[in-house]
C-alpha cells in the first residue's frame, strides 16, 4: 500500500544560516512518521504528531520558537483538517498554550465549531486539559538561532502532510506569526483553505508571507485547479505561488494527492522541508532547488 509524509519548518531559511539542528530534527521526526504509516496509522494522527513536535522543539519560528507580538505577548495559530471527512479544526491568536495544533484537533474532534480564537479557543483547551505554558518569557525562545528574525519578518510556520495506507489524507499547519506583528494579526495559517486544506485528492500546508496567501485563498485554489480544471498538482501549485508572488509575497508549501506524489515548490530563498514516501527515499532539504 503506498503511504508518504511530508514536513516543513518554514520558507524563512536564510542563505548562511546553519540548519544543521533543523535538518537532524526533521530527519528524526520524519523517520518517527513514516514508521507510524507503516504500522498502519491515520494520516490524521501522524500529520497532528508531526506539528506537535515541530512546536515543542524550539528549532522553528511555531510553538517554543515563537516571538512576541508588539506587545510583547505571544499570540499562536493553528490548523488541521481531515481530507476524508474534511473535517476541520482551527485556532488563532490563542496565548500559552503549549500546542496550538493539539487544540485546533480538539475542535475538530469536538465538531461544534471549527475555529476558536484568542481567549475563548485558550478557555476551551484548557477545559480539555491540554498543557499551558505558566512563565512565557522562559518557555518561549523567541527567534534565537531559528536563522530568522526582523529582516525576515514575513516567515514562521510548520506544518505537515500525509497519506496513509487507507488512502486518508490530512494537513496540520502551525505558526507563531510574523515577527513585531501587532496584536490580534491573524496570518494564513489558521484560515482552512489558505494555509491549510485536505480532501480526498490532495493535501497542503503553506508557509510564507500570509497575507498574500490569503488574498490568493492559496491552499484552496491548488485544491480548485486541481478538480475542476484537471491541473497537475505541481503545475496547479507553482501557478499559485506565483498569484502570491505578484501580490509581494513569497513563501511555499507541500502537498501529497492520492496517489502519493510529492512537491515541495517555494519561491523564496530557501524552505526547511523533509519528505519521504512508500516509493520515495528520504530527503531533507532547506536550500536544494525543487525539480
Amino acid at each position: 500500500m503506498t503511504h508518504a509524509l511530508v514536513i516543513h519548518g518554514g520558507a524563512g531559511a536564510q542563505p548562511g544560516t546553519d540548519y544543521t539542528a533543523q535538518r537532524r530534527h526533521m530527519r528524526d521526526l520524519i523517520t518517527l512518521g513514516d514508521e507510524r504509516l507503516k504500522a498502519g496509522d491515520s494520516a490524521l494522527d501522524v500529520v497532528t504528531q508531526m506539528v506537535e513536535l515541530l512546536e515543542a522543539s524550539g528549532l522553528y519560528v511555531a510553538g517554543k520558537g515563537s516571538a512576541p507580538n508588539t506587545d510583547g505577548l505571544f499570540e499562536l495559530d493553528a490548523s488541521i483538517m481531515d481530507g476524508a471527512t474534511q473535517a476541520a479544526g482551527a485556532v488563532s491568536a490563542i496565548q500559552n498554550m503549549v500546542s496550538p495544533v493539539r487544540a485546533a484537533r480538539l475542535i475538530l474532534e469536538d465538531g461544534r465549531h471549527v475555529m476558536m480564537t484568542s481567549a475563548g479557543a485558550r478557555d476551551f483547551a484548557l477545559a480539555k486539559g491540554l498543557a499551558s505554558v505558566d512563565d512565557p518569557d522562559a518557555y518561549y525562545t523567541e527567534h534565537e538561532g531559528h536563522g530568522s528574525g526582523a529582516e525576515n519578518a514575513d516567515h514562521g510556520t510548520v506544518g505537515a502532510v500525509a497519506l496513509d495506507m487507507n488512502g486518508g489524507l490530512a494537513a496540520a499547519t502551525s505558526t507563531g506569526g510574523i515577527f513585531n506583528k501587532r496584536p490580534g494579526r491573524v496570518g494564513d495559517t489558521p484560515l482552512i483553505g489558505v494555509g491549510t486544506w485536505a480532501d480526498d485528492q490532495v493535501a497542503i500546508s503553506c508557509t510564507g508571507h500570509g497575507e498574500p496567501f490569503i488574498r490568493t485563498c492559496a491552499a484552496h485554489d491548488i485544491a480548485a485547479q486541481m478538480r475542476y480544471g484537471g491541473t497537475d498538482m505541481n503545475a496547479a501549485a507553482r501557478a499559485t505561488l506565483d498569484k502570491v508572488k505578484a501580490f509581494g509575497g513569497d513563501g511555499g508549501l507541500i502537498a501529497i494527492d492520492r496517489a502519493g506524489t510529492i512537491i515541495m515548490p517555494y519561491n523564496s530563498e530557501g524552505m526547511k522541508r523533509a519528505a519521504i514516501s512508500s516509493r520515495m527515499d528520504l530527503v531533507v532539504r532547506v536550500f536544494e532547488p525543487e525539480p
